[in-house]
């Protein structure tokens, strides 16, 4: 490819010159340290929840493989129908044996254990993410220079990004996806695509020590690149559109040399990941099966994903970027735009160029073509967001960078208000959606650990302590709506949840009227309690099963069918709870815990609190007491600002003295001034006190007080509000030769002299 020489854009700024200042003297270590630290932070702060396969695809089949089928893992349609790899929940069986043999090492409480198992798949996912935070910084290194502006700027994107920090270190597939990417593409070997002879050929001279050592250095790279490449693939088979995309851009650029060789290495890494993923799942499946394979055929030959949802055809446009890059979108759009938009560029960045507009070239078709699926979700898009944040990395720079590091306070003032506002933009989304949105399906888990530990032992005599079979609890709630046994631990909490199957192997009519079994109930919520709980409405248990000496009495007819079991726990959303009033209201059941979960939600279905009732009368009177002592315990609180109030304004009348029990003689200078007049509050009180007692007032008075100002309000937090003169007129000295204090002179006098003439005549 001959090379192109020319200046580059003015628009744009060269990764030479995002280079072109001191270094910074920060040692890689130190930065994989502080990510390290950084994401262990994150991944014990996120509180919420966002999605099922967080749990469901990676958790549950991992608690399982670590402890036994016997230990109530939830394993769902997509596990039973070989759907999934083995690989990614046997990261997390590791982690999950890892964490058990150091509580049993340490004789850990049970309760610390679980909190032990809980936070142990967090904390090796955040060490996941830490890695892919650096290899992205190192990928901006080799675009933009090491220790330069362009790479610092991509690496404090990537911190600061509340997408990273609420889905980074979350157990779905698609976190590890990404980090296994950016870390492959940092391997790639960019030099192909620029026509670069890498790889020598036999014609060479043999004494080239220099060439053959940089060939084998590049194709190590180019075997780890493949193997992580390949098990990115595995783990998420749309991930090939990346490589594809890659793959072809070298073939295209690139000498025979360098595509046998990038044949020769596909085949031989990718056998080897294959191989390994074929024998792992051979173990966890029990028969031989290829899981992408399969994962193609139901969600695009069988259109099952469809079932789960359909998007507009923009949506990656319309709503994937704006969710990944947030404050960042217009950044990265621009650096887009000018990366695709490079005509011309310098002979030294030419490597720094190409691999810039393949990056961005990714970010255009793994979207393009994902968007011909009709099921569309925004982690689908979840490996691009290094690359945008790379690409995103000048026009921040070209923006932000004199704001930050400029001499002139006024020049820059805007752009550094915009920084300012952009921080605390994505400090606050952050916190938020990792802190409060979609807590409360966690916190109900922790709630129902804590009833388990409450009620699992009883005591059977005053020498032994006889486990009980435990707690049972049901969620009415749309399906995988909270985690399963990865948050509530104890295999003894018997639970059961509603379950959305889809319609596997059905024809297109039947697909049409299918409704899973969280539909039925959402569609006749009577019904199907009546249906398909034993018992029905009529026969609902009184006494919760984990009391001693407690058997169900409830007897079902012959022939009657039904799903579940009255659990000694009710949990769901706080749309439901009027429902529940009308058809629980004969039974034994009452709230006894409720929590904030979000104040809105796209799904009408999980808005509101999460609320568990019970059978537990003990526990509601408990719950009843709490709410009236939260109740009391807010009124205090605003009967005490109120008091606060008042005492406040008793000192402001201490200060003013005297003064404010002597109306001044410019109390009517409001009528041709426009400063309104301050009355004491207490003489307001006073007068109205003593307005009980006076007679009732004379026309003269009346059309007195027109002139007058209006008394203030008894509460000190009112403010004046203008007479009724006030409104329409106000008068000013000398019209008409008159005057507010001659008119009320004038009214006096008059008032003076009707009286002396009324004495006069009954004289």
């Amino acid at each position: 490819m001959p090379s192109m020489v020319s200046a580059a854009s003015a628009s744009s700024p060269s990764p030479r010159r995002l280079a072109s200042q001191p270094p910074l003297h920060s040692p890689a270590a130190n930065i994989l340290l502080f990510l390290v630290a950084f994401r262990l932070l994150n991944a014990l702060a996120v509180r919420t929840f966002f999605q099922p396969d967080e749990f469901f695809q990676s958790l549950e089949p991992a608690w399982q493989i670590a402890f036994g089928k016997d230990q109530g893992a939830w394993l769902t349609w997509e596990w039973h129908n070989q759907l999934r790899s083995s690989l990614h929940p046997l990261f997390f069986a590791a982690i999950y044996k890892a964490a058990d043999v150091l509580a049993t090492t340490f004789r850990l409480s049970a309760a610390t254990r679980a909190d032990l198992l809980i936070a142990a798949p967090k904390s090796a996912q955040a060490v996941i993410a830490a890695i892919g935070d650096f290899y992205t910084w190192k990928m901006a290194t080799r675009v933009y220079g090491c220790d330069s502006r362009g790479a610092w700027t991509t690496l404090f994107a990537t911190v600061l990004n509340p997408w990273q920090w609420f889905c980074s270190t979350r157990t779905l597939s698609n976190c590890v996806e990404t980090t296994v990417t950016i870390v492959a593409l940092d391997q790639w070997p960019w030099q192909w695509s620029t026509g670069a002879r890498i790889v020598r050929s036999r014609t060479n001279k043999a004494g080239d020590k220099g060439a053959t050592d940089s060939s084998r250095s590049l194709l190590s790279s180019l075997r780890r690149c493949l193997c992580l490449a390949a098990l990115a693939c595995i783990l998420r088979p749309t991930n090939i559109l990346i490589w594809l995309t890659l793959a072809t851009v070298a073939w295209l650029r690139s000498g025979w040399s360098q595509r046998t060789a990038l044949l020769r290495e596909i085949f031989f890494c990718g056998s080897i990941i294959l191989g390994a993923s074929t024998i792992a799942d051979r173990l966890f499946y029990g028969f031989w099966t290829f899981p992408p394979l399969r994962f193609l055929y139901f969600n695009i030959a069988q259109s099952l994903a469809v079932f789960y949802g359909r998007n507009d055809w923009h949506y990656y446009l319309s709503q994937g970027y704006p969710l990944l890059l947030t404050t960042l979108l217009p950044f990265a759009l621009v650096g887009l735009f000018r990366t695709l938009n490079t005509r011309t560029f310098s002979a030294a960045d030419h490597l720094q160029t190409a691999i810039r507009l393949q990056l961005a070239t990714i970010c255009l078709v793994m979207p393009l073509v994902l968007s011909l699926i009709s099921h569309k979700e925004v982690r689908f898009i979840y490996p691009l967001l290094p690359a945008l944040h790379i690409l995103a990395a000048p026009p921040l720079v070209q923006f932000f960078y004199p704001a930050v590091y400029s001499r002139s306070s006024s020049a820059s003032t805007p752009q550094r208000l915009v920084l300012i506002f952009l921080i605390l933009a994505n400090l606050v989304i952050g916190l938020y959606t990792s802190l409060y949105h979609g807590s409360g399906v966690i916190n109900v888990l922790t709630y129902l650990r804590g009833q388990h530990e409450a009620h699992g032992v009883s005591a059977g005599s005053s020498t032994t302590l006889r486990p009980n079979p435990g707690i049972t609890a049901g969620f009415l709630m749309p399906c995988h709506s909270t985690p399963w046994r990865s948050h509530l631990v104890f295999p003894s909490i018997n639970a059961w949840a509603l379950s959305c199957e889809p319609p596997i192997d059905q024809t297109p009519a039947q697909k049409a009227i299918y409704r899973d079994e969280a539909d039925q109930f959402y569609d006749d919520p009577s019904h199907f309690l009546r249906e398909k709980m034993k018992g029905g409405l009529r026969y609902t248990p009184s006494r919760p099963s984990y009391q001693a000496g407690y058997h169900s009495a409830i007897d079902t007819k012959a022939g009657e069918t039904w799903t579940h079991e009255w659990p000694d726990y009710l949990v769901f959303f706080q749309h439901l709870e009027p429902t529940m009033h009308t058809l629980l209201r004969a039974s034994s059941y009452a709230e006894c815990w409720r929590t904030y979960n979000t104040a809105w939600h796209d799904d009408w279905r999980r808005r509101g609190d999460v609320v568990v009732w019970c059978l537990d009368p003990v526990e509601q009177d408990a719950w009843r007491v709490q709410k009236h002592n939260h109740a009391q315990a807010a009124r205090d609180r605003h009967f005490d600002q109120i008091i606060h109030v008042f005492q406040r304004d008793a000192r402001r009348q201490q200060q003013q003295g005297l003064k404010a029990l002597v109306p001044s003689s410019s109390s009517f200078s409001f009528l041709w001034s426009s400063q309104t007049p301050r009355f004491s509050t207490f003489p307001a009180w006073r007068r109205a006190v003593q307005s009980y007692f006076s007679p009732r007032p004379s026309w003269r008075q009346s059309l007195q007080s027109l002139f007058a100002p209006r008394q203030v309000s008894v509460w000190p937090w009112n403010r004046r509000s203008r007479s009724f003169w006030e409104r329409f007129w106000t008068p000013k000295p000398g019209m008409w030769g008159l005057t507010p204090s001659s008119l009320l002179d004038w009214f006096r006098r008059r008032q003076e002299s009707e009286s002396q003439d009324d004495r006069e005549m009954w004289n």
